[in-house]
């Protein structure tokens, strides 16, 4: 009778399996091979950076002083540096990182997102088990670990790297991407709503860093608060140094700890509801909510503060990073240099600086974005423009609300991270500079902006495809041009190509005046192509 009822309530699972994997036929070989080039990458950049393994010694203090091992982990293995010990130890966290990420999107997407939809409500009046759609979104979690893992695993051998070491690695990557997919199952069963339930699982994610960079502050070789974070467990197996397998135990036990949490929690709460239920509005709106740029204020105030909270933490750790680039600045190799500016180190990683938060800040403008695509297919924007709101103000107001915020956290963001940086150089001279340098960035994070409302105005699907494409180049040619010798064409397509590189350069006005009113084009150009189209149809 037991194994009926369990039978009956995976009923389905399959054909939603192969369902899902048709829906994400591109999402998954694209996140996927991103984790395998980021390994190809590596394998590339680390003899251009240190021509000779001797050479890397000169960049060990960046990763064995505290706030190195804070943006990296524990060091193992640096007393005697080759590359695939930096590779374990410098980089191979942000493949466990990445993983974490990919898993969170990929559960919350097929699951709570499907409910809230309410295209789950269609699946389920077929004949699909209470349970088939967490499980089929589970089982494509596995294949797409897997899959993960082997390829970071083969490609980290074909670098050249041990392969006891390279398949830590890559089972530590495919682990942790499971840990995190357990982790969602559950937040997904707490709320009623995809974004929420995917920012408590990046609250979790966010956590396990800050414990894991703690505990890796504290000591070389991570303290007992290293075992505290499930980022911390595959750092801990110590890659290409001392290969332990134990430590890859904990995220399969966390795996499946949280997985038959979220099959309990959810035999516990109907369809289409959460266990944490949604606070009711107020009864009555600020007379601020009228108003159409009020609205889109309090509709992108979510992802403006925490973009912005992230991006000026992550800010102000860089900025207290300057004196430990500094005390391994002559040192350095001369393609590490060169990526910071041969003027000084200094002002190059000011420069530097500058434009790694525009990257980021130009993200947080494209995902912003994509609010003016969920309102409209959700509806919502048909009920504010059956009012006497136009769309030009409808549109406009989330276009303008976007910039604002976009120049308030490169503003604070400046300042923090100026003020970490003169807190370690005890130099406070250098707060006007960096601010300078993310003002500096402003220009091309406004493009950013702009061609995202041109995309929405026109072709409203390929916004986030062409947004995220640009800030991803943006990213590249910012910091890689020189390391991949990337051709004079590719480097004329990012904006931040034609700005000057301040203050390792002096400021350029014409680019960014040009570069600001291409931004304004772009945006009128969207209006215009919203105004032409219908709502929802395009």
């Amino acid at each position: 009778m037991r194994r009926g009822r369990l039978t009956s309530s995976l009923a389905g699972t399959g054909t939603l399996v192969r369902f899902l994997l048709r829906r994400d036929r591109i999402k998954l070989p694209a996140w996927v091979g991103g984790l395998g080039l980021f390994v190809v990458y590596i394998g590339a950049a680390l003899p251009q950076l240190a021509p000779t393994e001797d050479d890397l010694a000169s960049v060990v203090p960046l990763f064995t002083q505290p706030v190195g091992r804070m943006f990296t982990g524990p060091a193992f293995g640096m007393d005697a540096p080759t590359y695939e010990r930096f590779f374990g130890a410098g980089y191979a966290p942000y493949l466990y990182l990445l993983a974490a990420v990919m898993n969170i999107l990929l559960i919350t997407r097929h699951t709570r997102l499907e409910e809230q939809s309410g295209r789950a409500e269609l699946v389920r009046a077929n004949v699909t088990g209470r349970h088939a759609a967490l499980t089929a979104a589970l089982v494509v979690a596995v294949i797409t670990n897997i899959l993960a893992a082997g390829i970071v695993a083969a490609l980290a051998i074909a670098n050249g790297f041990a392969p006891t070491g390279s398949v830590l690695v890559g089972i530590g990557t495919g682990l942790t991407g499971m840990a995190f997919a357990g982790i969602a199952a559950v937040t997904v069963q707490l709320s009623e709503y995809s974004r929420a339930a995917a920012g408590m699982a990046g609250a979790t994610l966010g956590t396990a860093f800050v414990l894991r960079a703690l505990g890796d502050m504290a000591a070389v070789g991570g303290s007992a608060l290293s075992w505290v974070s499930p980022l911390g467990w595959p750092a801990q197996a110590a890659p290409y140094v001392h290969d332990r397998w134990a430590p890859l135990l904990l995220p399969v036990a966390l795996a499946v700890v949280a997985t038959a949490a979220a099959y309990a929690l959810q035999g516990r709460r109907d369809f289409g509801a959460s266990l944490l239920p949604a606070r009711p509005g107020a009864a009555w709106a600020k007379p601020w909510l009228g108003r159409p740029v009020g609205l889109a204020a309090r509709l992108q105030r979510g992802a403006f503060l925490g973009w912005g909270a992230a991006i000026l933490v992550l800010g102000a750790v860089d900025g207290a990073f300057t004196q430990a680039m500094l005390d391994a600045g002559d040192d350095m190799p001369a393609a590490l240099q060169e990526m910071f500016g041969t003027q000084g180190l200094l002002d190059g990683w000011v420069a530097f600086l500058g434009w790694f938060v525009g990257v980021i800040t130009a993200g947080y403008v494209v995902f912003a974005m994509q609010t003016l695509r969920t309102e409209e297919a959700r509806g919502r924007a048909d009920a504010v423009l059956a009012t006497p709101v136009s769309r030009l103000r409808w549109a406009g107001s989330h276009v303008l609300v976007v910039a604002i915020g976009a120049a308030l956290v490169l503003v604070v963001t400046g300042i923090g991270t100026g003020l970490a940086a003169a807190a370690v150089t005890g130099d406070w001279t250098l707060i006007g500079p960096v601010v300078a340098a993310h003002l500096n960035a402003a220009p091309a994070v406004l493009l950013v902006l702009g061609i995202c409302g041109a995309a929405f105005g026109w072709a409203p699907r390929l916004m986030a495809p062409l947004g995220w494409t640009l800030v991803v180049l943006i990213g590249i040619v910012a910091f890689f041009a020189d390391l991949l010798d990337l051709p004079a064409q590719l480097r004329q397509l990012s904006p931040m190509d034609h700005l000057a590189r301040y203050p390792v350069e002096s400021f350029a006005l014409t680019p960014f005046v040009v570069i600001v009113a291409s931004a304004v084009l772009t945006v009128v150009l969207g209006m215009v192509g919203f105004r032409r189209r219908g709502v929802n149809v395009v």
